[in-house]
């Protein structure tokens, strides 16, 4: 019977080298090794590959595309090395695949067919921020993005910490950077002023900002105090 290759999801970086910061030795080790990945972004994984020195040359490796646009029917030909023996990393553009990552597909097939996922160790700006903020950790929801549309993102964002202050339960989400300052007005417009804001960006990285107040608080901050957002990755955690 052939022996099945083992799915590695391996943690990269959140926008910088900091590789001896933010990853174990033992997971560098595992990914040098590797000549085989799926990759969220190849342009932002052969960076990463060449950061940290894969034992063949990055132009040998072989890099298949898995994101947002992959359809369904072609998961299955991501697996053939894998069913064929060979292990393969899978990366997300930043931080930890299969977290709010399309990456997640993979890995349920892979375990449907019987092939060893295996998880490392690295950064994920959702559990960093939550760790950081000071919130409710026993009780937490992660939402992934807000709707773009104005309108529904109030709407949402009512509802949210409705649901965060019935259930005593922090509220995390994301937004494409470039709207990140929007949904930041929004939240100190809409939101309760007894309700805890926590603002986690650029994680990991050498202007990491984190800081969590109540929405009364934000408010009375100076304008030219307030952090900006502008297409820098950011966490938004709610308690209500």
């Amino acid at each position: 019977m052939q022996k099945l290759g083992t799915l590695y999801l391996i943690p990269v970086t959140m926008g910088a080298d900091n590789i001896t910061k933010v990853l174990p030795p033992e997971v560098v080790a595992i990914a040098q090794q590797l000549e085989t990945f799926v990759v969220e972004n190849e342009k932002t994984a052969r960076h990463f590959l060449s950061a940290i020195k894969t034992n063949k040359p990055v132009r040998e490796l072989v890099l298949n595309t898995l994101n947002e646009h992959t359809t369904d029917q072609e998961l299955p030909a991501l697996l053939k090395p894998l069913l064929a023996g060979i292990d393969v990393g899978l990366m997300s553009e930043a931080g930890c695949p299969g977290i709010a990552d399309p990456g997640a597909k993979l890995a349920q097939l892979a375990h449907q067919k019987g092939i060893r996922v295996s998880p490392l160790v690295g950064p994920s700006s959702i559990l960093m921020g939550l760790m950081a903020s000071g919130l409710n950790g026993q009780r937490f929801t992660f939402l992934g993005y807000i709707p773009a549309d104005k309108a529904a993102r109030i709407q949402r964002l009512k509802e949210i910490e409705r649901i965060s202050g019935k259930n005593h339960e922090t509220q995390i989400f994301i937004e494409t950077p470039y709207r990140n300052q929007h949904l930041f007005e929004d939240i100190l417009a809409q939101c309760q002023p007894n309700t805890k804001l926590c603002i986690a960006c650029n994680i990991s990285l050498e202007d990491e900002f984190i800081l969590t107040k109540t929405i009364a608080e934000w408010n009375k901050m100076q304008k030219n105090s307030l952090p900006d957002l502008h297409k820098k990755p950011t966490v938004f955690l709610i308690l209500s």
